[in-house]
């Protein structure tokens, strides 16, 4: 199960994450898998560097001598734009050391994910961590195999190569071996879980889920979608659902986002704001 993160660390990952969906939404495929592999790298280091970690993620030090010092060890050794994530998230406040790994990790995962969103592969991808996580629900002593920190990294990454036999997409097998490297005492399974979670809704991004009292015409429909196009800086598809009692207008729902022009959303408005 993924961590449960603190009110303040939920934050800082919420402000990282709006940022580093910019970035998805602009740069190109090789750029989002260069980000991926270098906050891997990040975490790997930060996982068994705990003195480090404590340092970069301690409230007590001010944030730009904690973001002068991420860029000090880690200039020369990743790229500029994974530099810029990481020291965002090492000037950002966290209530727990673990909290910045976590974040480093869902960071590292959401830029490998781009590349997926770039082809429009994540339904591929999400069924795929799906069907993975089944199968280690089968034979449970494949996930402990390919989790053992018993065992060297890189021979856990070739046995999971080996189970994969090429037969899933780059990013999957990405995903996959970045946890198998790092597992960070969590079972396999529940992390493919996870993986297939967040993968669904990455692709949750590009879909608006739309509430209309009336059933939009084609033309109304394409409007709108090049209207949130705009609004959201990336091709948005529609999935309409006819509601009556919304009386009239729209309810839009994009992700976390939720735009109410119903006619019901503003009369609720209105009692709200009336004087009792």
């Amino acid at each position: 199960m993924a961590t449960l993160l603190s009110s303040t660390s939920r934050e800082s990952l919420a402000e990282a994450g709006n940022r580093l969906d910019a970035e998805v939404d602009r740069a190109p495929a090789a750029e989002l898998a260069k980000i991926g592999d270098d906050l891997f790298a990040v975490l790997r280091l930060l996982t068994g560097e705990i003195s480090l970690r404590r340092h970069l993620a301690d409230p007590s030090v001010p944030a730009g001598a904690r973001s002068a010092l991420a860029d000090r060890l880690f200039q020369d050794k990743i790229g500029r734009s994974a530099l810029n994530v990481l020291s965002d998230l090492v000037s950002a406040r966290w209530s727990r050391a673990g909290d910045l790994l976590e974040a480093l990790e869902q960071l590292a995962r959401r830029a490998v994910l781009g590349v997926a969103e770039k082809d429009q592969s994540l339904d591929e991808v999400e069924d795929q961590l799906f069907r993975f996580g089944r199968i280690l629900d089968r034979e449970p002593q494949l996930g402990s195999l390919l989790v053992d920190e018993g065992t060297p990294a890189d021979k856990r990454a070739a046995l999971l190569r080996e189970v994969l036999g090429g037969r899933v997409t780059a990013v999957t097998g990405t995903l996959l071996e970045q946890t198998v490297r790092t597992p960070r005492g969590r079972s396999l399974d529940r992390a493919a879980e996870e993986l297939s979670e967040l993968a669904a809704a990455r692709r949750d991004r590009y879909v608006a889920h739309v509430r209309s009292a009336v059933r939009l015409s084609p033309d109304q429909e394409h409007r709108l979608a090049e209207s949130l196009r705009r609004l959201y800086h990336r091709p948005i598809s529609l999935q309409t659902e006819l509601d009556q009692s919304l009386l009239g207008g729209l309810v839009v729902r994009v992700g976390g986002d939720l735009i109410d022009g119903s006619i019901a959303g503003r009369i609720a408005t209105a009692r709200r704001t009336l004087p009792s």
